[in-house]
Parts: structure tokens; C-alpha cells; sequence
């Protein structure tokens, strides 16, 4: 299946599931109601900025957008042959993500991704629905990242880990692509308590 099309039925599902109309989805999300309908569609290459708007939104990863709807209905394997795994590369910028993890439910979500030299990425990431954690495990290259207003440079086999409630940068700086693996774990959204 084309991959704009598995992300429009996707986009399609959950915005269903949520009861939302395509205004309400657009303006949760800062996306434009002729956007979200193209996509839906399957007639736009969403970027990876317009993702990660709709998939906080919806309430889930933008890993989720990628599902197989389905699969998702049925009962999903726990194993996912490399062939049958989502790739996706961003109109934008041109970085290439597969989604590695099976179809089964699982809490953790495991991404590869080869991030163009020279790209840039910003995302306005701000609290979601539910909580994601994110941990990044560079697999080969060098990567800028700033969280927030903390600014990290990742070579070769080092890890970050982060929550995914702020604006958050991905930056290659170098004329070399760069390899890393995103591992995403999604939980109930749990409130502060405060004394008083």
C-alpha cells in the first residue's frame, strides 16, 4: 500500500475514533482543514512537522500515523519482516524513517531514521494527551538536538532520552548522513498533584 494512503486511512481512523470533524482536528492541531483532507486522502505527502501537529493532536506518536489500520482491527503479529516495514521519507527535508516495531500492541515503538547532512528539523512539541518518552541512540554519525532550551550533541553511540512536551530541534551538521534509533514509550497522562 502507498504510504501516504496507510497515513491518510490512519489519520482518517483516529480522528473518527476521537469524534472529531475536520475542523475540530484542524484547529486542535494548527493544520489547516484542507491539509488534513488531502492527507486523509492520501493526495498530500504530509512533512514531518505536519505529522507530529496532527499525531499530538489525535493523541498518540507520529510512529502510530504509520500503522496499517487493517492490521491494527485484526489480530496484529508480533513480528515485523523488514519488507513489511513502513518507510517514509519527509518532503521536506528528505530524512527517511522506517517503523521497525510489529504490528502487536505494545507500549514501546521503535524507529529507524536516516537524517539527511545539512537538515534540520524543528518540532513545537508541547504537553500531549498522554505521556511519550523518547530515548535517541545514534547508530552512526553525529546529530544536534536541542530539548527544550538544553542544547545536546550526539556522536556515535551515544543516547538521549527525553519527554516529548517541548520544542525539540534535530539538526545534522555535518556532510554525512546520520543513522539513529528512536525507541518511544507512551503512558497514561498523569497529572501533577500539588500539596494544599
Amino acid at each position: 500500500m502507498d504510504i501516504n494512503i496507510r497515513i491518510g486511512r490512519r489519520v482518517r481512523e483516529l480522528r473518527d475514533a476521537h469524534g472529531l470533524s475536520l475542523d475540530a482536528l484542524a484547529e486542535r492541531s494548527g493544520v489547516s482543514r484542507s491539509n488534513i483532507s488531502l492527507i486523509e486522502r492520501g493526495q498530500s505527502s504530509p512533512t514531518a512537522v505536519v505529522l507530529d501537529k496532527l499525531a499530538a493532536a489525535l493523541g498518540v506518536t507520529v510512529a502510530s500515523l504509520f500503522e496499517d489500520s487493517a492490521k491494527v482491527l485484526t489480530e496484529p503479529s508480533p513480528m515485523a519482516r523488514v519488507a513489511e516495514q513502513p518507510l517514509w521519507t519527509d518532503p521536506a527535508t528528505g530524512y527517511v524513517r522506517r517503523n521497525v516495531s510489529p504490528a502487536a500492541r505494545s507500549p514501546l515503538q521503535l524507529v529507524d531514521v536516516i537524517f539527511p547532512a545539512g537538515q534540520r528539523i524543528a518540532y513545537d512539541s508541547g504537553p500531549r494527551e498522554t505521556e511519550v518518552h523518547q530515548q535517541v541512540w545514534m547508530i552512526d554519525g553525529t546529530m544536534e538536538m536541542t530539548v527544550g532550551d538544553t542544547h545536546w550533541r550526539l556522536e556515535t553511540g551515544d543516547c538521549l532520552a527525553m519527554r516529548l512536551d517541548q520544542p525539540i530541534v534535530y539538526r545534522n551538521p555535518t556532510r554525512s548522513p546520520a543513522r539513529y534509533l528512536v525507541a518511544l514509550v507512551t503512558l497514561p497522562f498523569m497529572p501533577t498533584r500539588r500539596n494544599g
